[in-house]
């Protein structure tokens, strides 16, 4: 039992010097900006079918391939919180079973939500090789964010209409971050 604890107090420790040693050295002296969905700036607007997309470009002074995979990160955290959450519900005996109906329910949703999101990044970058996807469904807006220098109309049609065949029919935003 010790040799566990020592051998787990120094993986902690050694992974602490690593990444100490990484902010430390990085190019940005470890200043790092997080953009919230309230600082994209909006660009050129398209009318298709009713829906409407926006190409913005997001301003960070941190990579595109950073910034995916912190928003990818928060976004995964939220939902595991949510549904650690609802899973509470369910195995409480303080609560209705309709009440553990209906969390098991926005469980599945969340789950199927973040399915359809994967499934729709993958089909986007195969379609056109972007370098990077990001898919966010809030509330009763599609987000899609790709990792390109500019988006044509065409591009952003396309991208709708495959939000559309795995969502449905739901506000969707494209919007563009070029590679830095």
């Amino acid at each position: 039992m010790v040799k566990k604890q020592t051998v787990w107090l120094l993986t902690m420790l050694s992974l602490l010097i690593v990444l100490s040693v990484y902010y430390m050295t990085s190019p940005d002296n470890g200043e790092m900006a997080f953009i919230q969905d309230d600082e994209w700036q909006d660009g050129e607007n398209a009318e298709e079918e009713g829906e409407q997309a926006s190409e913005d470009v997001v301003n960070s002074e941190m990579a595109a391939d950073e910034l995916f995979a912190s928003i990818r990160l928060e976004k995964q955290n939220e939902r595991d919180q949510k549904s650690e959450q609802l899973s509470e519900v369910v195995a409480s005996s303080d609560y209705s079973a309709e009440e553990k109906n209906d969390a098991m329910e926005e469980i599945e949703t969340l789950q199927e939500t973040s399915s359809k999101e994967s499934i729709l990044e993958n089909t986007i970058r195969a379609s056109v090789p972007y370098e990077d996807v990001l898919v966010r469904a809030e509330d009763d807006v599609i987000q899609v964010t790709v990792q390109a220098e500019e988006l044509t109309k065409a591009e952003t049609r396309e991208i709708m209409q495959m939000v559309s065949d795995e969502f449905g029919q739901m506000r969707v935003e494209v919007k563009f971050q070029p590679a830095s």
